[in-house]
C-alpha cells in the first residue's frame, strides 16, 4: 500500500496555494517521492522532524524558502497541516502553534 498526502482543511489547502510557483513544485516533487518510495525513506534535504509528531516538508526556491507542517496519521496517509513562507532561520512559534492546534484535529 503506497502513502498518500492528503490536507487536514481548505484553510491548509489555500496556505499551500498561497506559495510562489517554484515552492509548490517542489512540493509536488516531495510529495511524489513520498508517494513512490515510502515516508520511512525520506530524509533531510526533503523533510525534518520538528517535535513530536509533527514534521515538515522542506521547499527552496528563488522566492525563499516555505515549509509545510505534516504529521503521519494511520492508514499511511500524510496530512498538510500549515504551510508558510519561512523568513528566519527558526520556525516561527506560531507556525508550530497553528500546526500543533491542528494536529489535534487529525485521526
Amino acid at each position: 500500500m503506497s502513502w498518500t498526502v492528503e490536507f487536514l482543511n481548505e484553510t491548509a489547502r489555500d496556505e499551500l496555494r498561497a506559495l510562489p510557483d517554484d515552492s509548490r513544485a517542489r512540493f509536488e516533487r516531495i510529495v511524489a517521492l513520498i508517494s513512490v518510495k515510502g515516508l520511512s525513506q525520506l530524509r533531510e534535504p526533503y523533510v525534518k522532524h520538528l517535535e513530536g509528531k509533527l514534521w515538515e516538508m522542506r521547499m527552496k526556491g528563488k522566492d525563499g524558502i516555505a515549509r509545510s507542517i505534516y504529521v503521519a496519521a494511520t492508514g499511511q496517509r500524510v496530512v498538510i497541516l500549515h504551510s508558510f513562507m519561512k523568513k528566519t532561520q527558526k520556525t516561527p512559534q506560531s507556525a508550530l502553534e497553528t500546526a500543533r492546534t491542528r494536529a489535534k484535529e487529525v485521526e
